[in-house]
């Protein structure tokens, strides 16, 4: 029986950031999709992977983020992705929270970084306002800055699972990014890779048997 949802934040309750990557490389002139090749690298111990464990500050990935473009031929500070990070808000999926946290558990699992913005990551104090609102949704969050835990380290569902006092096979896990459903598939969670809100809600509606809009 499924007893949690568990949900990625960025591309799945927002809009992707690869989005927004794709529009600044397409405006600054860089190769389609480098931003993405760049956090690819060395997945485990790049600047990004250090930023969303807290291992190193902003202004250290500002820095190494620059020095791994330029070492694949490229100029972009880390400062500029970072501004691209912070999407807009999928209604469909926060109706879609409303409705499952009045029958089941509800949690949240995000990489993201430490800073004065919180997880919203943005500047705007509205849009602020309404993330937090809901992030306010969930029962249990669990932010890889946090935790010092990041996607896709087993490790960090365990530690969801163990919050929301459930089995990894009691919840259903949903994530835009392949690499972070295969553990928590491993676990024996059942995923849902997030291609848009339509298919996400279509698939999670025959997992829970439950109208969602």
């Amino acid at each position: 029986m499924i007893k949690a949802v568990l949900w990625d934040f960025g591309g799945v309750i927002t809009t992707s950031p690869f989005e927004a990557f794709n529009r600044f490389e397409k405006s600054t002139g860089l190769p389609e999709n480098f931003i993405r090749s760049i956090n690819a690298t060395n997945p485990e111990t790049n600047a990004w992977a250090q930023l969303e464990s807290s291992r190193i500050s902003v202004s250290e990935f500002d820095v190494k983020f620059a020095e791994e473009a330029c070492a694949q031929g490229q100029e972009v500070s880390g400062a500029k992705v970072l501004a691209l990070l912070s999407g807009e808000l999928r209604q469909e999926m926060v109706k879609a929270l409303r409705i499952i946290r009045y029958d089941r558990k509800i949690g949240c699992i995000t990489n993201n970084i430490s800073n004065e913005e919180g997880p919203s990551m943005t500047g705007d104090p509205d849009k602020a306002a309404r993330i937090g609102e809901v992030m306010d949704l969930f029962h249990v969050v669990i932010e890889s800055s946090k935790v010092g835990i990041r996607k896709p380290d087993p490790e960090i569902y365990k530690l969801a699972c163990r919050e929301l006092e459930i089995e990894p096979s009691e919840a259903i896990f949903l994530d835009d990014l392949g690499i972070n459903l295969k553990p928590a598939r491993k676990l024996g969670m059942t995923t849902i890779k997030v291609l848009d809100a339509k298919q996400a809600l279509d698939d999670l509606e025959v997992e829970l048997g439950m109208i969602l809009r």
